[in-house]
């Protein structure tokens, strides 16, 4: 089931200052920060790359395939807190 447009628009209101960008790709939207692939939207949920930095800061967020066969990503469940959101993607891959 492909992403709904008004989830992507709620993700992306929730890191407005950081200038997050997307590609939609069949169906569903890869997020770029700084340039870098560092999560996307499948299924209506929002999936970031595991990284060590981004692992140090949700050490229990559960691991989750974004499609068949695809490498496991972290499930963000809490959407709804911005301050943390912005602090989740600028540590993915951290300066």
């Amino acid at each position: 089931m492909p992403s709904s447009q008004s989830y992507l628009e709620y993700v992306l209101d929730q890191l407005s200052d950081l200038k997050v960008t997307y590609r939609k790709m069949m169906g569903e939207y890869i997020l770029y920060y700084n340039g870098k692939i560092v999560g996307g939207i499948y299924d209506d949920r929002l999936l970031i790359k595991p990284t060590p930095s981004a692992l140090s800061l949700v050490p229990t967020a559960p691991l989750s395939l974004p499609y068949q066969n695809a490498k496991p990503m972290l499930l963000v469940s809490d959407i709804d807190d911005s301050a943390f959101l912005k602090t989740l993607i600028q540590n993915v891959f951290p300066d």
